[in-house]
C-alpha cells in the first residue's frame, strides 16, 4: 500500500540522465564523421548527416535547464528558450526526413519526386519554425519555467498552440523515420555493421516516439483537469537522453565498426605471414627494412612484396613433381583439397631452398614452373607452416614408395 502511495517521479528520479552525456556521444559521433563530411561535402548524404548531427548537439545543449536559464537571462525574455528549443527540435525533424530521403534514394537519384519531397520537408518545417515564434510572440508567458514549461503552460492560450504544434511535428518526422529504417534493416544484402547501426537508429527513433507519447498525454492531462506532469518532467528528459545516445551510437557503429574490422583484418593478414616471411628473411639473409611511421596497410603490403620478390628466385628449384605427390600425400592424411594444396606449397617451398643450398644454380634460360598460384596463396602457405608436424607428415608420405603407401592405405 505505501508504494502505490508513492508519486511515479521518486521512482524516475532514479533514472535520470544528464543531457550532457547524450551531448557527448552526439558530439563524439560528429567529430568522428567530420573529416569525410569535410572531404567529400558534396556528397548530400554526408551534409545530412553533419546537420542532424549537429542539430542534436544543439538540442540537447540548448534544452539542459542551465542553458535555458542562462538564454533567458542573456535575452531578458522569460522563456524566449521554449521557441528557440522548439525551433531546434523541429530542426532536427527535418533534418532526420532529409537524411532518409537523401540515404534511401542514393546520390544517383535525382527524380522530380525526390526533389518534390525534399522541397516538401524544408517547406513545411521552415513553416512550423516560423510558426513557433510567431505564436510564442502572441502568448503570455511571464513566469520563467526550467523543466515543466510544457505542462505549466499547456492550456495557455498560443503556448498551447505551440506546444502541441512542435510535439506533433517531432512526432511525426520520428514515425515516418522509424518506419523507413525499420523497412530498411529488412533489406537483403546489408553490411552487418550497418544493419546493427540502423537498428540502433529504429531504436532511438522509437524511443522518441515514446517521448512524445509522454509529453502528448501529460500535456492532455492538464487540458482534462488531470495532472499527470510526471509524464513529462521525470519520464520524457531520460528518454530523450537515452535515444539520443542510440542514435549517436547507431551513426557511429557502421563507420567505427567497418574501419575496426578493416584495420583488424590487415593485422591479422600481417601477423599470419610471419612464418613464411621468417623463412624466406633466413633465405635471403636480410628481411624488410623497419620505417617507424609506416602504417599498418604499408607493413603488409611491404612482408607481402619481400615475400614474393624472395619466391621468384625459388621457383626454378621447385620440384613439380613432388608438389602433387604431396598434394595427394595431405589428401591421403585427411586435409580437405585448399588445406592440401597449402601444405603441398609449403613442402615443396622447403624443399626448394634445401635444393637451392645442396647444388648450384640453374641456367638462367631453365624455364621454372608457373608459380602465379603459390605467389596468390602466400597467407595460406604461410599458415601452413604454422605446423610442422603436419608438413613433415605429408613429406614423409610423399617421400615413401608409392607401393608402401598403397599397402598402408
Amino acid at each position: 500500500m505505501t508504494l502505490l502511495a508513492l508519486d511515479p517521479s521518486d521512482f524516475l528520479s532514479e533514472f535520470y540522465i544528464s543531457f550532457w552525456i547524450p551531448t557527448a556521444v552526439l558530439t563524439a559521433a560528429l567529430v568522428i564523421k567530420l573529416p569525410t563530411i569535410i572531404r567529400l561535402w558534396r556528397d548530400p548524404l554526408l551534409r545530412a548527416v553533419g546537420g542532424l548531427l549537429l542539430l542534436a548537439c544543439a538540442v540537447f545543449v540548448f534544452c539542459t535547464p542551465s542553458t535555458i536559464a542562462a538564454v533567458n537571462r542573456l535575452t531578458g525574455v522569460p522563456n524566449v528558450s521554449a521557441p528557440w528549443c522548439y525551433s531546434l527540435i523541429t530542426a532536427f525533424c527535418g533534418s532526420c526526413l532529409l537524411l532518409i530521403i537523401t540515404w534511401r534514394n542514393g546520390l544517383s537519384d535525382r527524380s522530380a519526386a525526390t526533389r518534390r519531397a525534399m522541397r516538401w520537408v524544408i517547406s513545411v518545417y521552415s513553416g512550423v519554425v516560423v510558426a513557433l515564434w510567431v505564436l510564442f510572440l502572441l502568448a503570455d508567458a511571464p513566469e520563467e519555467r526550467l523543466r515543466d514549461l510544457d505542462t505549466y503552460y499547456a492550456t495557455t492560450p498560443f503556448m498551447r498552440e505551440e506546444i502541441l504544434l512542435y510535439l506533433v511535428a517531432h512526432a511525426a518526422a520520428c514515425l515516418i523515420t522509424s518506419k523507413l529504417i525499420w523497412n530498411w534493416v529488412r533489406t537483403e544484402g546489408l553490411d552487418a555493421w550497418l544493419r546493427w547501426g540502423l537498428k540502433l537508429l529504429g531504436a532511438g527513433y522509437v524511443l522518441n516516439l515514446i517521448f512524445d507519447a509522454s509529453k502528448l498525454i501529460a500535456v492532455a492531462a492538464r487540458w482534462c483537469g488531470q495532472n499527470l506532469d510526471w509524464l513529462s518532467t521525470h519520464l520524457a528528459p531520460p528518454i530523450a537522453a537515452l535515444s539520443a545516445i542510440l542514435i549517436a551510437v547507431g551513426f557511429i557503429l557502421p563507420h567505427a565498426g567497418q574501419y575496426l574490422h578493416a584495420r583488424w583484418r590487415v593485422r591479422l593478414a600481417h601477423r599470419e605471414l610471419r612464418p613464411l616471411y621468417q623463412l624466406m628473411w633466413s633465405t635471403s639473409g636480410e628481411g624488410v627494412p623497419f620505417v617507424l611511421r609506416a602504417t599498418p596497410e604499408l607493413r603488409l603490403t611491404r612482408r607481402e612484396t619481400f615475400i614474393r620478390d624472395v619466391l621468384l628466385p625459388l621457383a626454378r628449384h621447385i620440384d613439380t613433381g613432388l608438389g602433387r605427390r604431396s598434394y595427394d600425400a595431405a589428401l591421403g592424411l585427411g586435409h580437405p583439397p585448399e588445406r592440401a594444396r597449402a601444405l603441398a606449397a609449403a613442402v615443396s617451398i622447403l624443399d626448394a631452398i634445401e635444393a637451392r643450398n645442396r647444388g648450384p644454380e640453374p641456367p638462367e634460360a631453365a624455364a621454372g614452373p608457373d608459380t602465379t598460384s603459390l605467389l596468390q596463396e602466400i597467407g595460406a602457405v604461410s599458415r601452413a607452416l604454422r605446423r610442422p608436424d603436419d608438413i613433415e607428415a605429408v613429406r614423409a608420405r610423399a617421400a615413401a614408395p608409392a607401393e608402401s603407401v598403397a599397402v598402408h592405405e
